[in-house]
């Protein structure tokens, strides 16, 4: 399982799902309007808009709200964020990047410097760690909607690279150009995916030594509650041993 997922999974056995959800909520309308102000405000001739409200859609995202962060970026007098990515090594030299949405450049910069200093990591240069990484459109449903065989099938018509089934549900990828036309295509068959989304996908991952889990994940805690952190991507592997630690 992927770095970035085990996190995920860890923050929401702890019980804070109602901060976490309302994080969420911000971090995709204040995408969703920020791809309105770079483009028109109707998603079928901003491809960026498209993607953004769908992932604000899958996420549960109250119409109202993704209607508001449109108008809102069309409007003169709406804050101006600069899309800002970071990269760096966590302990265990596990490589990291971090992608921003910022009215503060100063700010942020000063933020993610001083998580990855305190939690025995370091920033790098800007494409310093990316190389290591796949750009991806990724689309996940839960197990339920559909089993393994019906759901493959149904990713690779809709133009999909790749899907893996498991018991925690489906995780189709594709070219980051195609993420809009393989989510409606399949949100058609199976309706509103649980995600989909721009990512990164590590090419190789990280065994990660149980005694510095801990600070790894402290770390990745730290960037995920960051106002400004949009998404936060590393590739690393733990032992089952030192997930069991973690959730205990």
């Amino acid at each position: 399982m992927a770095g970035h997922s085990q996190f995920k999974n860890i923050m929401h056995r702890k019980g804070r799902q109602d901060a976490v959800r309302a994080k969420l909520f911000t971090r995709l309308t204040r995408e969703v309007q920020v791809a309105s102000r770079l483009g028109l405000p109707d998603p079928a001739f901003n491809p960026r808009l498209r993607s953004a409200i769908q992932a604000a859609k899958a996420a549960n995202v109250p119409k109202d709200n993704l209607e508001r962060a449109i108008k809102k970026g069309q409007g003169g007098d709406s804050e101006s964020y600069d899309e800002v990515r970071y990269e760096g090594y966590g302990p265990g030299g596990v490589a990291f990047i971090v992608e921003a949405l910022t009215d503060n450049r100063n700010r942020t910069a000063s933020e993610v410097r001083a998580a990855f200093s305190r939690h025995g990591g370091s920033l790098a240069e800007t494409n310093a760690v990316s190389f290591q990484f796949d750009r991806i459109g990724q689309i996940r449903f839960a197990a339920e909607v559909a089993d393994e065989d019906t759901m493959l099938e149904a990713a690779v018509e809709a133009g999909a690279e790749d899907c893996q089934s498991s018991e925690d549900g489906h995780e189709i990828t594709c070219a980051p150009d195609d993420l809009a036309q393989v989510t409606e295509a399949l949100e058609a068959k199976f309706g509103t995916p649980e995600a989909s989304l721009l990512t990164w996908r590590p090419q190789v991952t990280v065994p990660v030594e149980d005694d510095k889990a801990p600070t790894l994940f402290k770390l990745l805690e730290v960037l995920d509650e960051s106002d400004d952190v949009q998404r936060v991507v590393a590739n690393f592997e733990v032992s089952d041993e030192a997930m069991a630690n973690l959730q205990a």
